[in-house]
């Protein structure tokens, strides 16, 4: 069965975000109905994720989001967002927010819709503040962010602590996908080489895998969004706690650090464990599934991917 899915992402400055896109553009089970933006040049982010949906055939109907998150923190950019992707002026995104769109699908389909925010939560905080009914209207949210069990604060969770604790004590289903968890996942180079064979989409991505690992001078990266992403999917390959809440320091030096309660009464689970090779082979596969159908559909690359 399809899930329908809004993705909510702060795509172009880590690369796990275009991975966990194109990861989804390749997964059958899910439908995907929106991109929203957020974090900064929320624009340059839209035009990136559509251009992403054009290289795999998609017509993917792409919103910005809100630029400065609620915490007032300063907006984290690493300066190469979208430079290898020529004239992404040409990309037609939305005119219109976000928050406003997302309250807007929620209404029109309620408990229909599930939602994977893999960026900052500053979004699904105005959303909410714009009409707190839309908690109960989504399905279930997977968000990737924080980290359990110890005392690292997470970017996404550091970058609007404020958004975080709102969004996660809304009282939605909610699957979160912490730090400890994804950095048991890795892409290195032998990954890489499958995926940059995968039609326009692969090369495009394959160069900004490889513009990453320059900015870090590794020869690696962890895959955090499509980990958490791959939750929805294949739930087989991750063990998960009861529910509980979770909770996100405030301000102070400790913004963002995060904790986890069990308890009955609670909407919120973490992911507990992956079986980090399968994980890490799946979301490989279903990039290349992703970019492979348009590229046979254009003849770049015959049914066996040669």
């Amino acid at each position: 069965m399809q899930r329908s899915l809004i993705l909510d992402t702060d795509i172009g400055s880590d690369v796990d975000d275009a991975m966990a896109l194109a990861q989804i553009l390749g997964s059958p089970d899910l439908s995907l109905l929106e991109v929203h933006t957020v974090y900064g040049d929320t624009r340059l982010r839209a035009r990136l994720a559509r251009r992403y949906g054009v290289l795999a055939g998609r017509d993917l109907d792409v919103v910005p989001g809100l630029a400065e998150p609620l915490s007032g923190r300063e907006v984290w950019w690493a300066g190469h967002e979208g430079t290898l992707h020529g004239d992404l002026s040409r990309e037609t995104v939305s005119a219109g927010s976000a928050p406003e769109r997302l309250v807007a699908r929620l209404r029109e389909q309620p408990g229909e819709l599930d939602v994977a925010a893999i960026g900052p939560l500053t979004n699904l905080a105005a959303a909410l503040a714009l009409e707190p009914e839309a908690a109960r209207w989504i399905r279930h949210l997977w968000v990737m962010g924080g980290s359990f069990g110890d005392d690292k604060a997470e970017h996404n969770f550091k970058s609007d602590d404020v958004a975080a604790q709102a969004v996660l004590n809304a009282g939605i289903p909610t699957t979160v996908t912490g730090l400890e968890i994804t950095q048991q996942v890795t892409i290195g180079a032998a990954l890489l080489e499958r995926i940059r064979g995968a039609g326009s989409l692969g090369a495009a991505l394959g160069a900004d895998i490889e513009q990453w690992w320059a900015f870090w001078s590794e020869t690696w990266n962890v895959p955090h969004d499509p980990v958490a992403v791959l939750a929805l999917s294949r739930p087989e390959l991750f063990t998960f706690s009861e529910v509980g809440s979770v909770s996100v320091a405030v301000g102070g030096e400790g913004a963002g650090r995060s904790t986890f309660s069990a308890d009955p009464g609670g909407t919120v689970r973490i992911v507990t464990g992956v079986d980090a090779e399968r994980v890490a082979e799946e979301i490989t596969a279903r990039i290349v599934a992703g970019g492979t159908a348009y590229a046979v559909q254009r003849g770049e690359i015959d049914g066996d991917g040669a």
